[in-house]
């Protein structure tokens, strides 16, 4: 049986490491703050008895634990970042035990009146008489994905102290600067070894992920002229207007406060601007490829169309391709999903298998020639101060990954 006491402790020594990252550096990783938990994952790795532990120079940890079994069974890897993002601060993390949740308010700052509410957030009901960790309400927590990285170190662990589970050599891997994108950029496909691996980085109990986003990114430039306003009629071009009109010429209900599921987006999330020149910072979402490049192909029309009308350069358009849709590398060796499905149902868990609203490391590994479902990694509210955790989901994960040792062994006797 798992230690629930000492995953916990594990857990609690990672998140109150400080590893933000910064998408505003070209380094990797992107803040050195972050060697702080690579190195002590590289530690750790070494002293519950991993071998081949390795740490490069951008602070990707890898390490292997050797098949017990004397018949070939496929290399699998799990994988992890172990980055926090910036949206919120990660600095000062102050971990808060509830123990016996009785699906009541949870009070996370008094002082500040920061309330943590099952009326806002109905999910914390589903974790009744179970044991949370929370924030203390002034930094997120987390777990997005340290506990993607403790459940993998956890099981590990747990498979080296019981060598009666038969399994082939897996593979683990914790990476840098997710949260900004860059979590797979320089991750070595070829050293990792596995034929297939899994990211711990959804979640719900139960999600099981081979579908993400398409994705990019979109900047927009209005230029205009700036004269004296006393004296600007037929002279000043204020290119704030272009930009507010180009905003209303994009589909007004196809935002991500207006969908859900497979319907994608266009999502405005940063502006700013003068008379001069103003930006618009989008980024492109849509699971189907054909509507993803569709949405890319509209907004360059409707650029086009500006400089036309207005007979000027007065916008330009850049776009980027971030990541694409997983679905299309892991659907030949679905096998891969089915594995990971048997092994939540043999542990009484229900797999909820539908499509990530957004991104992993996986959807960029698996187009490195990597197939890399995603599994829960068990957190609520990420990003954020009412960021939560239950116990009891940090273990059910880790036996994911134990059963799933287990099963792929099985599969290729």
């Amino acid at each position: 049986m798992l230690d629930k006491q000492h995953i916990t402790n594990r857990f609690i020594s990672y998140v109150k490491i400080d590893t933000e990252s910064d998408p505003n550096s070209n380094t990797t990783p992107s803040t050195k703050k972050q060697w702080d938990l690579a190195n002590m994952l590289h530690d750790e790795l070494i002293a519950i008895g991993m071998t081949d532990v390795s740490i490069d120079k951008n602070a990707y940890v890898m390490a292997t634990l050797p098949s017990n079994v004397d018949h070939e069974v496929p290399t699998i890897g799990f994988i992890s970042h172990f980055d926090t993002s910036p949206d919120f601060t990660g600095a000062n993390v102050n971990p808060q035990i509830i123990e016996n949740y009785d699906g009541s308010d949870i009070v996370l700052n008094a002082d500040e009146d920061i309330i943590l509410s099952p009326n806002y957030f109905e999910d914390l009901l589903l974790y009744k008489g179970q044991t949370l960790i929370t924030t203390d309400g002034t930094t997120l927590l987390g777990a997005d994905d340290k506990a993607g990285v403790c459940e993998i170190v956890s099981a590990m662990e747990y498979l080296i102290q019981h060598p009666e589970i038969k399994h082939g050599t897996i593979k683990v891997g914790f990476t840098p600067d997710e949260e900004i994108g860059r979590g797979a950029h320089k991750f070595d496909v070829e050293k990792f070894g596995a034929d297939w691996a899994y990211t711990m980085d959804g979640s719900q109990v139960g999600e099981l992920e081979y579908e993400n986003f398409n994705a990019a990114s979109a900047k927009v430039t209005f230029k205009g002229k700036i004269v004296h306003p006393g004296y600007a009629k037929g002279k000043m071009i204020n290119s704030m207007y272009y930009a507010t009109e180009f905003i209303n010429a994009l589909p007004k209900l196809e935002v991500p406060e207006h969908t859900e599921g497979y319907q994608g987006f266009f999502h405005l999330h940063d502006m700013h601007g003068n008379v001069e020149e103003t930006v618009l910072e989008y980024i492109i979402r849509d699971h189907d490829k054909d509507k993803f490049k569709a949405r890319e192909a509209l907004m360059q029309k409707i650029a086009d169309d500006f400089n036309n009308k207005y007979e000027s350069n007065i916008v330009n358009i850049a776009i980027n391709d971030q990541y694409y849709n997983m679905k299309e590398k892991v659907e030949p060796v679905m096998h891969i999903v089915d594995i990971a499905e048997e092994a939540m149902l043999q542990l009484g868990i229900k797999p909820i298998i539908k499509a990530i609203r957004g991104g992993t490391d996986g959807s960029q590994l698996s187009y490195m020639g990597l197939p890399c479902p995603n599994i829960f990694a068990g957190g609520h509210n990420f990003h954020g101060r009412y960021e939560y955790i239950p116990v009891e989901s940090i273990l059910k994960a880790t036996q994911v990954i134990c059963k799933i040792a287990e099963l792929t062994e099985e599969r290729y006797k």
